[in-house]
């Protein structure tokens, strides 16, 4: 991209459109506008995108990310929930970068309600997300669009670092597991507050993730991340009770995880993806 292709909003722009639009970003839809030129440009950085992509956008808001998308990417599909932006949007790309104005399609609806892209369908999924919306929205896109190679989402750092984390570290639980389902995560940079209006009370982080296999198991994903949930759901316990439930006994829970050559005294927090995926295996067979 380079910025004959698309004007970039500044904090003077984002808040002209803003009044226009008798905007004022609201706690409901977790809405903080990224007003630094700098910070969308390296977001499309390291997402990798370049004219092959498909990309979609959640949370578009003004358009600050929009418009070096639409200039990188051969399609950006920005899935917004606020019916005035919404609208807005087009016209936005429109007025700032008119050559690509013809990349852009918007739909207006709640991301976690999304079933169906329009073709092509994405290669990218590349976002300012909401804070209390960034781990469902990401998982639940990983699990409904496989064409998808590439995630690159700004999030509350301490979800970034949540996601991100390995097993045995503090941070490590839920969201980290299932995100390695799906994909190699990693903290790809910091984000500082002052790059968006209103400035959050927290950090915010990159996450970067690259599409993998998963791990090879004849249980569901869905067997799996129940295993995932009741390890978690009784952190302090050790697999052998937390898992009891699912496997009908404390009994047969050790069985199954000796028989996946697990430690049944370990906790959940110990175990990788993989670990998982062996264990859903042994108790779809008990």
């Amino acid at each position: 991209m380079n910025d004959s292709e698309a004007t970039l909003l500044g904090p003077a722009q984002i808040r002209a459109l803003a009044d226009e639009l008798g905007i004022r970003p609201t706690k409901k839809w977790g809405q903080n506008f990224v007003v630094d030129a700098n910070t969308v440009r390296k977001i499309v950085r390291l997402a990798q995108i370049g004219p092959d992509d498909s990309v979609v956008e959640v949370g578009p808001g003004l358009g600050s990310l929009t418009l070096p998308l639409v200039a990188a990417a051969a399609h950006v599909t920005a899935v917004e929930v606020d019916p005035v932006l919404a609208a807005r949007l087009p016209a936005t790309v429109a007025q700032f970068a008119p050559h690509r104005a013809n990349r852009l399609r918007v739909i207006e609806g709640n991301a976690l309600e999304v079933t169906a892209m329009p073709d092509p369908q994405p290669t990218a999924l590349v976002a300012n997300l909401p804070y209390n919306v960034s781990v469902p929205v990401v998982l639940s896109f990983l699990e409904r669009f496989p064409t998808l190679e590439r995630v690159l989402v700004m999030v509350q750092l301490e979800v970034a670092q949540r996601l991100a984390a390995g097993p045995g570290t503090k941070v490590y639980g839920v969201p980290s597991a299932k995100a390695a389902w799906y994909a190699d995560v990693r903290l790809a940079d910091r984000v500082g507050r002052s790059v968006f209006w209103p400035a959050p009370n927290v950090d915010s982080g990159l996450v970067a993730m690259t599409r993998r296999e998963p791990p090879s198991s004849t249980a569901s994903r869905e067997a799996v991340f129940r295993c995932i949930d009741a390890a978690f759901a009784t952190r302090r316990k050790t697999l052998r009770a937390s898992l009891a439930g699912l496997a009908g006994s404390a009994a047969r829970a050790e069985e199954a995880l000796v028989a996946a050559g697990v430690d049944p005294q370990l906790r959940g927090e110990r175990l990788g993806i993989s670990e998982y995926a062996r264990i859903a295996d042994e108790l779809g067979r008990i």
